[in-house]
């Protein structure tokens, strides 16, 4: 591997490119390195050298014969371009090599929980059905759950249990109140109505109802304004988030896997607790 030099330094302005703004949002790495060639200048060895990868990756990224999925790697990225704050954060990641108490760099080889990034829930959706299979426990806290678990063709629908007396499975589904005033606001940031919004989750409940004779399934509907997007399979978690302007499913995907001191994986799991707690069982 190549030793990293001194960061590619691109314009300040070409950061606020509608283009680079986008491919950052998509997790585009391919089209992040040619706006890089573009405006600083610099050839694919100088971009492989800064980042300490070699030049025939950075070609396959480039052409699109190679994603990048490793947080490590996105961070080396942000780094050997010299990212600013915002950018980083289009990107997914924190501001730039946050500074613990004493000064030294934050490491995040210290918390390898984080296994894998996904640009969104659909380049996850092999990976977790995989889990979902196996698992003997199933949380999600969602929207509406349509598209996960409401539907016969939504991604956990077919992990289920099919008959009476398949594999003991628990499922835990947290729907956002239709009556709510959370679920009015969040309807107006995505753009669509109230009525609609509040039918995809009365929908949601009804479909899963029907899982009682195969599994142990439980529906509660919570009233806060959702932030996060989460699936548990047994000790392994996929975490997006929700935003005005897009959807859980549009949002990149953390894959976080319990770990004896990670702190991401336990406060997830805490936050779902003590949303069951305050949230009113439907099913």
């Amino acid at each position: 591997m190549a030793t990293s030099l001194a960061p590619i330094e691109l314009p300040d302005w070409a950061w606020e490119r509608a283009e680079v703004r986008q491919a950052l949002r998509g997790r585009d790495i391919g089209a992040v390195f040619r706006h890089a060639q573009q405006y600083a200048g610099v050839s694919q060895s100088k971009i492989a050298t800064a980042i300490g990868m070699t030049q025939a990756r950075v070609n396959e990224i480039i052409n699109g014969r190679r994603e990048v999925s490793r947080l490590d790697v996105y961070e080396r990225i942000a780094d050997g371009l010299n990212m600013p704050d915002d950018a980083r954060h289009l990107l997914g990641l924190a501001a730039s090599r946050e500074k613990r108490s004493g000064g030294a760099a934050f490491d995040l080889a210290a918390f390898p929980e984080v296994v894998r990034v996904y640009a969104a829930q659909a380049s996850a959706g092999e990976e977790i059905q995989q889990q979902a299979r196996d698992a003997q426990e199933l949380d999600v806290l969602a929207v509406r759950g349509l598209g996960l678990i409401g539907l016969n063709d939504s991604l956990l629908r077919a992990c289920l249990p099919r008959e009476q007396g398949g594999r003991g499975l628990r499922v835990r589904v947290l729907l956002l109140d239709p009556e709510s005033a959370a679920l009015t606001q969040r309807a107006a940031e995505i753009g669509e109505s109230t009525e609609s919004l509040a039918s995809g989750v009365q929908l949601a409940e009804a479909r899963l109802r029907e899982l009682a004779d195969t599994c142990d399934v439980q529906v509660y509907r919570y009233g806060m304004l959702p932030t996060w997007r989460v699936i548990r399979t047994d000790s392994t978690m996929f975490v997006g988030a929700f935003d005005a302007g897009w959807e859980g499913h549009e949002s990149a995907t953390y894959k976080v896997m319990e770990t004896p001191h990670g702190p991401l994986y336990r406060g997830f799991r805490r936050m779902f607790e003590a949303v069951i707690d305050g949230a009113e069982r439907t099913v």
